[in-house]
Protein backbone atom coordinates (compact mmCIF):
# COMPACT_ATOMS: atom_id res chain seq x y z
CA UNK A 1 0.00 0.00 0.00
CA UNK A 2 1.55 3.32 -0.98
CA UNK A 3 1.28 5.84 1.67
CA UNK A 4 1.24 8.98 -1.01
CA UNK A 5 -2.17 9.81 0.59
CA UNK A 6 -1.01 10.81 3.91
CA UNK A 7 1.71 12.89 2.24
CA UNK A 8 -0.62 14.53 0.06
CA UNK A 9 -2.89 15.23 2.80
CA UNK A 10 0.29 16.27 4.95
CA UNK A 11 1.17 18.78 1.64
CA UNK A 12 -2.65 20.12 1.69
CA UNK A 13 -2.62 20.78 5.06
CA UNK A 14 0.57 22.69 5.13
CA UNK A 15 -0.50 25.09 1.89
CA UNK A 16 -4.44 25.26 2.52
CA UNK A 17 -5.75 26.98 4.83
CA UNK A 18 -9.67 28.90 4.72
CA UNK A 19 -8.87 32.43 5.71
CA UNK A 20 -11.69 34.09 5.50
CA UNK A 21 -14.94 33.49 7.53
CA UNK A 22 -16.57 37.07 6.48
CA UNK A 23 -20.20 36.46 5.41
CA UNK A 24 -20.27 37.71 1.37
CA UNK A 25 -23.74 38.51 -0.10
CA UNK A 26 -23.01 37.90 -3.26
CA UNK A 27 -20.69 35.02 -2.87
CA UNK A 28 -19.74 33.28 -6.15
CA UNK A 29 -20.69 29.64 -4.42
CA UNK A 30 -24.15 30.97 -3.16
CA UNK A 31 -25.79 28.61 -5.08
CA UNK A 32 -23.54 25.53 -5.16
CA UNK A 33 -25.29 22.34 -4.96
CA UNK A 34 -23.60 19.02 -4.38
CA UNK A 35 -23.93 18.05 -7.89
CA UNK A 36 -24.20 13.89 -7.23
CA UNK A 37 -27.49 14.79 -4.37
CA UNK A 38 -29.10 18.14 -5.76
CA UNK A 39 -28.56 19.61 -2.64
CA UNK A 40 -27.41 23.11 -1.86
CA UNK A 41 -24.14 24.14 -0.07
CA UNK A 42 -24.69 26.80 3.00
CA UNK A 43 -23.30 29.91 2.46
CA UNK A 44 -20.93 30.14 4.75
CA UNK A 45 -18.89 32.82 3.48
CA UNK A 46 -15.66 30.95 3.31
CA UNK A 47 -16.07 29.13 -0.04
CA UNK A 48 -13.22 30.25 -2.42
CA UNK A 49 -11.39 26.97 -1.90
CA UNK A 50 -14.64 24.66 -2.39
CA UNK A 51 -13.51 23.59 -6.48
CA UNK A 52 -10.34 22.25 -4.73
CA UNK A 53 -12.35 20.37 -1.88
CA UNK A 54 -14.22 18.82 -4.38
CA UNK A 55 -11.46 17.68 -6.55
CA UNK A 56 -10.01 16.01 -3.61
CA UNK A 57 -13.21 14.29 -2.03
CA UNK A 58 -13.61 12.73 -5.19
CA UNK A 59 -10.03 10.90 -5.00
CA UNK A 60 -11.37 7.91 -3.22
CA UNK A 61 -8.22 5.99 -3.54
CA UNK A 62 -6.25 8.59 -1.31
CA UNK A 63 -8.87 8.61 1.67
CA UNK A 64 -8.71 4.92 0.97
CA UNK A 65 -5.12 4.73 1.58
CA UNK A 66 -5.28 6.83 4.58
CA UNK A 67 -7.81 4.79 6.13
CA UNK A 68 -5.61 1.79 5.52
CA UNK A 69 -2.89 3.34 7.55
CA UNK A 70 -5.25 4.67 10.38
CA UNK A 71 -6.74 0.87 10.24
CA UNK A 72 -2.87 -0.77 10.94
CA UNK A 73 -2.61 2.02 13.95
CA UNK A 74 -6.07 0.93 14.93
CA UNK A 75 -4.65 -1.62 17.38
CA UNK A 76 -2.73 -0.69 20.30
CA UNK A 77 0.36 -3.27 20.40
CA UNK A 78 1.19 -1.98 16.74
CA UNK A 79 0.78 1.49 18.08
CA UNK A 80 3.60 0.34 20.44
CA UNK A 81 5.43 -1.55 18.21
CA UNK A 82 5.79 0.89 15.55
CA UNK A 83 6.78 3.43 18.42
CA UNK A 84 8.93 1.52 19.66
CA UNK A 85 10.57 1.10 16.26
CA UNK A 86 10.71 4.82 15.66
CA UNK A 87 13.23 4.92 18.67
CA UNK A 88 15.37 1.35 18.19
CA UNK A 89 16.06 -1.25 15.74
CA UNK A 90 15.45 -4.61 16.97
CA UNK A 91 14.57 -8.09 16.15
CA UNK A 92 11.26 -10.12 16.97
CA UNK A 93 12.46 -11.82 20.31
CA UNK A 94 13.26 -8.39 21.40
CA UNK A 95 9.86 -6.52 20.53
CA UNK A 96 8.12 -10.06 21.99
CA UNK A 97 9.75 -9.00 25.18
CA UNK A 98 9.65 -5.89 25.50
CA UNK A 99 5.75 -6.15 24.21
CA UNK A 100 5.31 -9.07 26.67
CA UNK A 101 3.77 -10.93 23.37
CA UNK A 102 4.67 -14.07 21.96
CA UNK A 103 6.91 -14.05 19.00
CA UNK A 104 4.86 -15.22 16.45
CA UNK A 105 2.04 -12.55 17.76
CA UNK A 106 4.55 -10.11 17.21
CA UNK A 107 5.78 -11.27 13.92
CA UNK A 108 1.95 -10.81 12.60
CA UNK A 109 2.27 -7.18 13.82
CA UNK A 110 5.69 -6.31 11.94
CA UNK A 111 3.90 -7.84 8.71
CA UNK A 112 1.34 -5.57 8.82
CA UNK A 113 3.31 -2.94 9.71
CA UNK A 114 6.08 -3.65 6.86
CA UNK A 115 3.22 -3.99 4.24
CA UNK A 116 1.61 -0.84 5.30
CA UNK A 117 5.15 0.88 4.44
CA UNK A 118 5.62 1.77 8.14
CA UNK A 119 8.27 -0.20 9.33
CA UNK A 120 11.34 -1.11 7.33
CA UNK A 121 13.61 -4.53 7.84
CA UNK A 122 16.98 -5.99 7.32
CA UNK A 123 18.66 -8.99 7.38
CA UNK A 124 21.86 -9.61 9.89
CA UNK A 125 23.11 -12.67 9.95
CA UNK A 126 20.17 -15.11 10.93
CA UNK A 127 18.44 -12.24 12.36
CA UNK A 128 15.52 -9.99 10.93
CA UNK A 129 16.08 -6.45 12.44
CA UNK A 130 13.17 -3.72 12.46
CA UNK A 131 13.30 -0.18 12.53
CA UNK A 132 10.42 2.30 11.37
CA UNK A 133 10.86 4.01 7.79
CA UNK A 134 12.45 6.64 7.60
CA UNK A 135 9.71 8.71 4.87
CA UNK A 136 8.04 11.62 6.60
CA UNK A 137 5.05 9.74 6.90
CA UNK A 138 6.68 7.71 8.96
CA UNK A 139 8.07 10.70 11.19
CA UNK A 140 4.62 12.42 10.99
CA UNK A 141 3.08 9.41 12.81
CA UNK A 142 5.93 9.48 15.23
CA UNK A 143 5.41 12.92 16.16
CA UNK A 144 1.55 12.63 16.39
CA UNK A 145 2.12 9.60 18.71
CA UNK A 146 4.13 11.42 21.17
CA UNK A 147 2.25 14.92 20.78
CA UNK A 148 -1.47 12.73 21.69
CA UNK A 149 0.43 10.47 24.46
CA UNK A 150 2.37 13.63 25.82
CA UNK A 151 5.31 11.26 25.74
CA UNK A 152 9.00 11.75 24.33
CA UNK A 153 11.71 10.40 23.02
CA UNK A 154 14.01 8.95 25.25
CA UNK A 155 17.56 10.69 25.28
Amino acid sequence: MELKSIEILEKYMNSTTLHDHGHHEHDRHEHDHHEHLGIPLHNHGHHEHIDILKEELNKNENFENIAEVFKILSDPTRVKIFWLLCHSEECVANVASLIGMSSPAVSHHLRLLKTSGLIDSRRNGKEVLYKASEDSTAKLLHEMIERTQAISCPS
